[in-house]
């Protein structure tokens, strides 16, 4: 990641986003809110419908599902980006372990990038068809 870390050279960093020119990059950030938790702040919970994904720009977080410890992930990480597809239930609890800055897109705003940036479309497919096969491959073998 770079020193100069803004929501736009961090977006830059995720791989949903990575294909990006600045400019579709400029209209991700427009459409998200940027906000700060404080640590020990879920959030998502497992379970609970999402209407929201989240990106880190700065600090640490833990995912767990069923209270397992999956992952620590921080700034460049998105978490929750199947509610951008739909309103399920969130398949793991995402926690603040430290002061986080974070980019808040929700379904709606996320919809109306896509219609503006039809290249999200096809590459937020290819990431989750990439994570349907790296299951597959760990539970199928």
């Amino acid at each position: 990641m770079p020193r100069s870390v803004t929501p736009l050279t961090t977006l830059h960093h995720v791989p949903l986003f990575s294909s990006c020119s600045k400019k579709d990059l400029a209209r991700i950030v427009k459409a998200a809110d940027q906000v700060s938790f404080k640590a020990g702040r879920v959030l998502i919970e497992q379970g609970q419908p999402g209407r929201e994904a989240f990106i880190i720009l700065k600090g640490k977080a833990t995912v767990r599902r069923s209270g397992k410890k999956l992952a620590s992930i921080g700034a460049g990480s998105m978490v929750g980006e199947l509610s951008l597809l739909d309103h399920g239930p969130r398949t793991a609890t995402v926690t603040c372990d430290t002061d986080c800055d974070v980019l808040v897109i929700s379904q709606r705003h996320f919809h109306s990038v896509l219609h503006d940036v039809p290249v999200l479309a096809s590459k937020l497919l290819a990431t989750l068809a990439s994570r349907v096969r790296d299951l597959d491959r760990a539970v199928v073998g």
